[in-house]
């Protein structure tokens, strides 16, 4: 063994510890508990999770803002009322309230962000990802609600701003500039590179 062999765990220790408690986290939401038995079961699943089923490490930027972060989890709690409120009345409101599948572009070439931005929109009561492109960076959302095209286009922007939420949250400075330069998605920009990564 090298001498940075400790070094090296305990930095790979600290990298995915936010991952550990985001399972520990989910397994108490999926149980609807929030006991000291659901977290130290949640313990015992993440610990077996993240052993036996070891994925590659995600790439943290080492960058968090905790005012965006507060932003994010504001903004995330009143989609999750407003959804669940228009869900409910779409339930006993007369007629089909439409549906439709929305392709979102996204425009930042990141795994942790995509997944964010997949989560957030899935949550939120009234759209759920169906598909996730990888490759080209492209969410496809089940939507009811939508009627037009207008409809179809703001529920684009709706799930885009999740993504700009999350890269302002835990983005790199790379990914936050990108973003502010208002860049296009990935997708178009393979597709003016020639198609190739």
């Amino acid at each position: 063994m090298s001498p940075d062999t400790p070094r090296s765990i305990r930095r790979q220790f600290w990298s995915q510890l936010p991952f550990f408690l985001w399972l520990v986290v989910l397994w108490m939401l999926l149980w609807g508990q929030f006991t000291v038995l659901a977290a130290l079961t949640g313990i015992v699943i993440a610990v077996f999770v993240t052993t036996v089923f070891r994925l590659p490490t995600a790439d943290l930027s080492g960058r968090v803002n905790l005012w965006y972060g507060f932003l994010f989890a504001v903004a995330f709690l009143a989609a999750l009322a407003r959804g669940a409120l228009t869900v409910a009345w779409q339930t006993v409101a007369p007629g089909h309230p439409g549906t439709a599948i929305v392709r979102v572009p996204l425009r930042v070439d990141d795994d942790l962000i995509m997944t964010h931005a997949a989560v957030a929109n899935s949550l939120v009561p009234g759209s759920l990802v169906v598909e996730a492109d990888r490759e080209n960076r492209v969410l496809y959302l089940h939507v009811i609600g939508v009627t037009s095209a207008e409809d179809v286009e703001r529920q684009r922007r709706i799930a885009q701003r999740w993504e700009e939420r999350a890269v302002l949250a835990v983005g790199s400075r790379a990914h936050v500039a990108l973003i502010r330069s208002d860049a296009p998605p990935v997708v178009d920009r393979i597709a003016a590179e020639g198609g190739g990564r």
